[in-house]
């Protein structure tokens, strides 16, 4: 009896580790972005259906790529991050396999039910997922592969609230398909805590360019814009700064900072649609995801 309460915590946390829900926030701030892009409005649009779904399929989308990552990576992980919870022992590969593969099942079913022209691109995102999840380790492009996930993100949000894809979602979804793109690359090196070229970075200058003309040619003027716009190039730096010393730890470090900006970049473009309120719960998505990243690991 007194062993049943810890066995149960660690059970949790073995299941919140697979899925790295410390980023989890991001993804959520990735749908409230492109439903605020697609033009529905801050307010109107907690009373959309179609907002719930989308949270529910994308955090199936996540989670389940997630296990489905460690899954594909249990051997290379046994060598390199025996810390996992594959190699550690404490779940089977094949549990975890059909746990990801019913995740991505049900995010799919429920988008195909809702809009189906969400539920292609939610089709498309399950081949990103599945295509990243294998070859990651095996392909040098495979940032590329992970930035169409979170690209996919904002479009499929997007759907789910309009039948169109303006100017403004596909511009936002390139711009954080480049911020991905940047910070999986460095992720890349982290298991050998070093970084390698840091050329490929520059693509993070992408997403800073996009914020700017965001701001420059939304509907007004917007000073929380500007506030989170600074806030991300400051973070940024910091970041850049961990992977340009490369010392111990420097690498994870500036991984996981990349990962919680996710939800700055998202902020910022909500502020300068108009959408304050949601802007600041981009913002709070931030916060979130590095306080959740001390409690379990967001790589």
């Amino acid at each position: 009896m007194t062993t049943a309460g810890p066995a149960r915590k660690r059970s949790a946390r073995i299941w919140l580790e697979l899925g790295r829900v410390s980023n989890l926030p991001t993804v959520w701030s990735n749908v409230l972005a492109g439903g605020v892009l697609a033009g529905a409005g801050g307010a109107a649009l907690w009373h959309t259906p179609a907002l719930w779904t989308s949270l529910l399929a994308l955090t199936l989308f996540y989670l389940g790529g997630m296990y489905l990552n460690d899954a594909c990576d249990a051997e290379i992980d046994a060598r390199e991050r025996a810390d996992r919870p594959i190699p550690r022992g404490d779940v089977d590969r094949l549990t975890v396999t059909l746990l990801g593969t019913a995740m991505l099942a049900s995010g799919s079913g429920l988008l195909f039910l809702s809009h189906p022209p969400a539920g292609i691109t939610g089709l498309a995102l399950v081949v990103a997922i599945l295509g990243y999840d294998w070859w990651h380790k095996r392909i040098g492009w495979s940032p590329l592969l992970m930035g169409a996930c979170r690209l996919l993100t904002y479009l499929t949000a997007a759907l789910m609230v309009a039948d169109t894809l303006d100017a403004a979602v596909v511009w936002g979804a390139v711009g954080l398909a480049c911020h991905v793109i940047g910070l999986t690359y460095a992720a890349r090196q982290e298991a050998y805590d070093r970084l390698g070229a840091a050329w490929p970075l520059a693509v993070l200058a992408v997403p800073v360019a996009l914020m700017l003309a965001a701001m420059l040619t939304g509907p007004e003027p917007s000073l929380l814009a500007l506030i989170l716009w600074l806030g991300y190039l400051v973070w940024g730096a910091r970041c850049l700064l961990w992977l340009s010393r490369r010392a111990a730890g420097d690498v994870p470090r500036a991984v996981v900072g990349l990962i919680a900006a996710i939800s700055l970049y998202d902020a910022t473009l909500m502020a300068a649609m108009g959408a304050s309120g949601m802007a600041l719960l981009g913002a709070l998505s931030f916060a979130a995801t590095l306080a959740l990243q001390r409690v379990t690991s967001g790589t």
